[in-house]
């Protein structure tokens, strides 16, 4: 059953020559554009293969079908979240510092997803696709390992487990908060960040 659900998101080839990889980013650039112009459920196959300059079958020669150009979509978002987190945590030397990380990390995604149509499009399809659903918590699971790694050092030994778990809660509730504060008018929007930002704050206390 999970081979099923991989299959489904995966492009059928991966690009090995410059060629392949510019068609690729063709269609990619073009599905982004026609998200954030239309929304994901009037984007087309056919008319990404029109856009992107070639014939259908030529995008369905690298994605077997929406959900997978949606999977690389994802994946490249991601690729660039996990580059800014590290970024942010070569920042934290001390306690002190993981707040602030906390802090730059909520705001850093609030501002990506709030700056494009697209991406708040692409995120809320990824919720309601079980197979990206699934990419998106293990995602989310690899980017709070990635917190925990490097800030356990300032947590006491026994508390890592607690620590652990408490954080991957955290970065699981930001899409849904980010995606609450978007559909709210703006002073209720910034009350909603405020207040996790303060459940985040009292939580991280907890260990620091």
């Amino acid at each position: 059953m999970m081979e099923a659900r991989r299959t489904a998101t995966e492009p059928r080839r991966k690009p090995k020559q410059e060629r392949s990889r510019e068609r690729i980013d063709a269609i990619l650039s073009t599905t982004m554009r026609l998200i954030g112009e239309k929304g994901i459920d009037a984007v087309t196959m056919k008319e990404v293969g029109a856009l992107a300059g070639g014939p259908i079958a030529t995008v369905y020669h690298y994605f077997p079908n929406k959900s997978a150009i949606l999977a690389m979509l994802y994946e490249r978002f991601s690729e660039v979240s996990r580059a800014r987190l590290t970024d942010i945590l070569a920042d934290v030397r001390e306690a002190k510092d993981v707040i602030a990380a906390a802090d730059r990390l909520l705001d850093d995604y609030l501002r990506r997803v709030a700056g494009d149509p697209a991406i708040q499009d692409l995120q809320n399809a990824i919720q309601a696709d079980k197979a990206l659903k699934n990419l998106d918590i293990a995602e989310t699971r690899h980017q709070a390992r990635m917190f925990c790694d490097h800030v356990t050092a300032l947590i006491e030994p026994g508390k890592h487990e607690q620590f652990e778990r408490m954080v991957l809660l955290i970065f699981q509730l930001a899409g849904g908060v980010v995606r609450l504060a978007l559909a709210e008018g703006e002073a209720e929007s910034r009350r909603t960040i405020e207040d996790y930002r303060s459940i985040i704050h009292t939580q991280l206390r907890l260990f620091l």
